[in-house]
């Protein structure tokens, strides 16, 4: 996806990815990764999630990366939120207690960044991207990220010929393909609906070493 795409996507309004509450996964099977709200948070491509204020009120320090800065400042402002201007060679952003948004591309990343992040949580990065964009998404984040670094990641699969993403269909065995030289896969939970008229199975997966 080229970045216009998410520029014209935010400032449109139509964010349906966005969900207005804290996610079920995260609340229910986050705490598999036993981390005891310990430890720095990675969220790729955050958006305005709310689950990053979920992840803070546990205790956590949270690291979110996103392309749009209207997500970051209606993340803000939408939740009353006093930041300041982040200082960063690569990206803009914000500095805010116990939170870190960085504006820019993902790819911008490093590992000096990545130096404290204890876990990853990914609800819609992979999912938002297409084929070789997974692919590279999974390289970076081997390259960055402190080894042994575990994952709360959701994924979707459905008929891809049925309906344009993003949200994209990953399939778990994409996951375990992309992911094999860097941690074991398991999947805690599935759940199943429609989505305009089509199937969608939607999975929790754990990736831990």
């Amino acid at each position: 996806m080229q970045a216009d795409f998410w520029h014209d996507m935010w400032a449109s309004g139509v964010v349906g990815f966005h969900q207005q509450e804290i996610n079920r996964f995260l609340r229910d099977f986050w705490p598999k990764l036993e981390l005891e709200g310990q430890g720095r948070v990675l969220v790729p491509l955050c958006g305005k999630s709310l689950d990053m204020l979920w992840l803070r009120k546990l205790g956590h320090e949270v690291l979110g990366i996103e392309l749009s800065q209207k997500a970051l400042d209606e993340f803000l402002s939408e939740n009353q939120l006093n930041a300041e201007p982040v200082q960063h060679d690569n990206y803009c952003g914000y500095e805010l207690e116990q939170m870190t948004l960085l504006c820019g591309d993902f790819f911008q990343l490093t590992a000096e960044d990545c130096m404290q992040v204890q876990a990853v949580y990914d609800r819609a990065s992979i999912v938002a991207l297409p084929p070789k964009m997974r692919h590279d998404y999974a390289r970076h984040l081997q390259k960055v990220l402190p080894k042994g670094t575990p994952f709360l990641m959701v994924i979707m699969e459905y008929d891809q010929s049925t309906m344009n993403g993003p949200p994209f269909s990953v399939l778990e065995s994409e996951v375990r393909e992309l992911f094999a030289e860097f941690a074991s896969i398991e999947v805690v939970d599935e759940e199943r609906f429609e989505r305009k008229g089509n199937a969608v199975t939607e999975k929790v997966l754990l990736l831990r070493p």
